[in-house]
């Protein structure tokens, strides 16, 4: 059967491939044999740079450009070519040095065939093809994670003095804006965001248990060390220097809890408007066409942000996992994160799939300040703090008690409450503040809050 979205078994490459489909360029197979071929050419340019490694002769500028190319234009036909290799080899990478010494052989190139993949172990490509991978895959999201952040900042802006009902233990509270609310997940995911910027993938170069042994044996005098640090670091990576074989992947595992926590936060928010939906706080743009339940005609359901959640769980869950298992291997080597590690573009998948559905659903919102100004109206109550704070700044006996006895368990309307401040004896400015307070004008200073962001 030919791969099709209709075919696909996940539906990261099926149903919602329009929505992550640029990451197939990164984590896909197509991806990761473009990035080994990099990091080899990288290796193989570097070692023609180092004096003292005297018989892989110095690269003129027709040579560097070529090798250069070979790795800028990597193309699926090679891909497949590398693939075919692999039936024989059976190993992934070996597949990689063959291949690339079929491309320079006959070309001014082909007098360093040997010093391909020289003094290396499969993992000095991978880990750093991987991390590669991780870079590059990390541009993508930050750049849908700051897309939706933004938004929700917008909007924090634009509602930043609509006042609403909070609720805490989701029993009426004192009020707050919708644009302070919003604000607070902007500036939650902002700061997750910026944990996710701070890291920079380590990444390995020495050998296969990371001591440069074989380097050392053909070349004594060179700075391996050096030399490697100056490759890991043209790539936008940064050099471990203390391995087994592979890198020990505490770099992957802090980049994915890092990208859960920004992921809980957005989930956070997802569930937040979809409770304010169901309040009726905010409405729902219909779409032309579209249809909310197959037996109901009048529903508008929130399924953006319920897609969002469903599928920030499952990132979460293979990150978690990932961030888990791989910083774990049995002595200097085992083979159980390279399978894992084929699922990296998983979580990243699945999570610019919830970013754009929650962006999706916050273009269809608007705001119902009818209905947010009739539960304000509605609940009087929360104006027991304000009262029975001023009643103890003065010193009255009781103020908690006496608020709590008129306010708890029960509705009290705007009549009772002012008959209540008008007969407390408060010194004149305090009763006057008191009896002009609402509701809907008890929120502090939630609109500048909301501003900041």
């Amino acid at each position: 059967m030919t791969l099709d979205t209709l075919t696909a078994v996940s539906p990261i490459d099926g149903r919602y491939q329009s929505k992550c489909g640029e990451l197939a360029d990164v984590f896909s197979e197509y991806g990761l044999i473009k990035r080994r071929i990099a990091v080899e050419c990288a290796w193989l340019e570097a070692l023609c740079d180092e004096k003292s490694v005297a018989e892989c002769a110095p690269l003129c500028t027709r040579q560097r450009k070529a090798l250069r190319d070979i790795a800028a234009n990597v193309t699926i036909e090679d891909a497949r070519r590398v693939k075919e290799i692999e039936r024989t080899t059976n190993h992934d990478v070996k597949a990689i040095e063959y291949f690339l010494k079929e491309k320079i052989a006959g070309t001014k190139l082909a007098t360093r065939t040997e010093f391909i993949h020289f003094g290396c172990t499969s993992e000095d490509i991978n880990n750093m093809s991987h991390a590669l991978m991780l870079r590059d895959g990390k541009k993508v999201l930050r750049e849908a994670m700051d897309a939706v952040t933004d938004k929700i900042a917008a909007m924090a802006k634009e509602w930043a003095n609509v006042p609403m009902l909070a609720h805490t233990h989701g029993q009426p509270a004192s009020p707050t804006t919708v644009g302070k609310e919003l604000a607070v997940v902007a500036a939650r995911l902002r700061r997750q965001a910026g944990e996710i910027d701070r890291l920079v993938m380590p990444a390995k170069m020495n050998g296969a248990v990371g001591n440069f042994n074989a380097h050392l044996s053909a070349y004594p005098k060179t700075d391996w060390e050096k030399l490697s640090r100056k490759v890991i670091e043209s790539l936008g990576l940064r050099q471990n220097r203390l391995t087994t074989q592979i890198e020990s992947h505490d770099g992957i595992a802090e980049l994915f809890d890092a990208i859960q926590r920004w992921n809980s936060v957005l989930l956070d928010f997802d569930r937040d408007v979809w409770m304010y939906v169901s309040m009726g706080y905010f409405k729902q743009r219909t779409i032309k066409g579209e249809i909310g339940s197959s037996t109901m005609p009048h529903k508008v359901n929130p399924i953006d942000f319920e897609n969002s959640e469903g599928n920030l769980g499952l990132a979460n869950a293979v990150m978690g996992y990932m961030a888990r298992k791989l910083p774990i291997s049995r002595m200097q080597r085992d083979l159980t994160d390279s399978t894992t590690l084929r699922n990296m573009g998983v979580g990243f998948g699945y999570t610019l799939i919830a970013i754009r559905s929650t962006e999706k659903g916050l273009g269809k919102l608007e705001l119902n300040e009818a209905r947010l100004a009739e539960d304000l109206d509605r609940n009087w109550e929360v104006l027991a703090e304000p009262i029975q704070t001023v009643m103890r700044k003065v010193g009255m006996d009781h103020p908690y008690e006496r608020l709590k006895e008129l306010t708890r368990g029960r509705r009290v309307t705007a009549e009772i409450m002012r008959d209540f401040v008008s007969a407390l004896p408060l010194p004149k400015e305090d009763k006057a503040r008191l009896m002009k307070l609402t509701p809907a004008t008890y929120v502090g200073i939630a609109a500048k809050l909301a501003k900041t962001v």
